[in-house]
């Protein structure tokens, strides 16, 4: 069992100091590996594309790909998959991944890596609305919510990740080459990006052997209560149970989430986190304790001072990549 807390003290290692006048409650400026450096070779950005479903029938999506600047198909690079991808690639935006990946691919931080960065779907359009997002966005600005969020990411159902293993990664790998071994691919998102990550590699931890969760939703947005028609459908808060009473799967997980963090109808988002990581640790404590043969998650967790933001999770990126897939 690999249990870590104190991962800041870690990233402020890595340089990632914050500046010298006092920080105020959720403030966590981005770090020289999230700018763009001088003389890095930079990656390509490939799309938007637009990619309709089988497996989620009447939505359309868009999606990214970032191709490393040294991308070589004969070695088949690392990969990374994340949710809300509008919101990930956003260079005005905290998380800002592909210069992250531009950064640390540089420095030899860790491995040539793949990135498709991918929206939630949306219904009622023929194609992917160009203007989603605050009224007159344009370009990196509309990074506003599908419609469909919800009903993709805060399902457990299977239906997302037959979607993404079964139809996108294959249209991707048509191009371009990345990795098969699960302990090379990660996958993750925030907020409900987040537990749609989780739920991935719960599902097929043989194609998923990592998730990034941030502010994850691990609350009841899902659940639906029984009706005449249809039985109750469990929502995110029944993981911790589930976690507990299910043989444990390979999966390496690093989850971010802050004490200010959402507490509504849906739940209480820290406590959410906290049950997570409680139902982690017992689950390798008791397979510890009685000798159970086979895997053990492997985790890492941090706990800032902000809300339900990005902010923290985008400072905290660098440090959560190094250790996922540091060589």
């Amino acid at each position: 069992m690999k249990i870590f807390v104190g991962f800041l003290a870690l990233a402020l290692m890595a340089g990632a100091a914050f500046a010298a006048e006092p920080r105020k409650p959720g403030e966590y400026p981005p770090t020289a590996d999230s700018i763009a450096q001088p003389g890095v070779p930079k990656g390509r950005l490939v799309g938007p594309l637009e990619f309709k479903s089988q497996a989620i029938p009447n939505t359309v999506r868009r999606y990214w790909i970032y191709v490393p600047a040294k991308y070589d198909p004969k070695s088949p690079p690392n990969l990374l998959v994340f949710q809300d991808g509008q919101r990930a690639i956003n260079p005005q935006g905290p998380l800002n991944i592909p210069v992250v990946l531009d950064n640390l691919i540089a420095k030899g931080d860790i491995p040539q890596t793949l990135g498709i960065f991918i929206t939630p779907g949306n219904t009622g359009t023929e194609h992917y609305p160009d203007g989603l997002g605050p009224v007159g966005c344009t370009g990196y600005a509309c990074t506003g919510n599908p419609n469909h969020r919800a009903q993709e990411y805060d399902a457990l159902s299977d239906a997302y990740t037959r979607m993404l293993i079964d139809e996108i990664m294959p249209e991707v790998a048509k191009t371009y080459k990345f990795t098969d071994d699960p302990k090379r691919r990660a996958i993750g998102g925030t907020s409900s990006g987040a537990i749609c990550a989780w739920t991935v590699a719960w599902h097929r931890p043989d194609q998923f052997g990592n998730v990034i969760s941030m502010i994850g939703s691990y609350t009841s947005i899902g659940y639906q209560p029984a009706t005449a028609d249809h039985p109750m459908i469990p929502g995110g808060d029944t993981y911790p149970g589930l976690i507990r009473k299910n043989p444990i799967r390979p999966i390496r997980i690093f989850l971010q989430d802050g004490t200010a963090d959402l507490n509504n109808e849906h739940g209480n988002w820290h406590l959410a986190n906290l049950q997570m990581v409680s139902a982690l640790q017992w689950a390798n404590t008791n397979a510890d304790t009685k000798n159970i043969p086979g895997a053990r998650y492997d985790v890492k967790f941090e706990w800032g001072d902000g809300a339900h933001s990005d902010v923290h999770g985008g400072w905290l990126l660098p440090g959560i990549l190094r250790w996922m897939f540091g060589k």
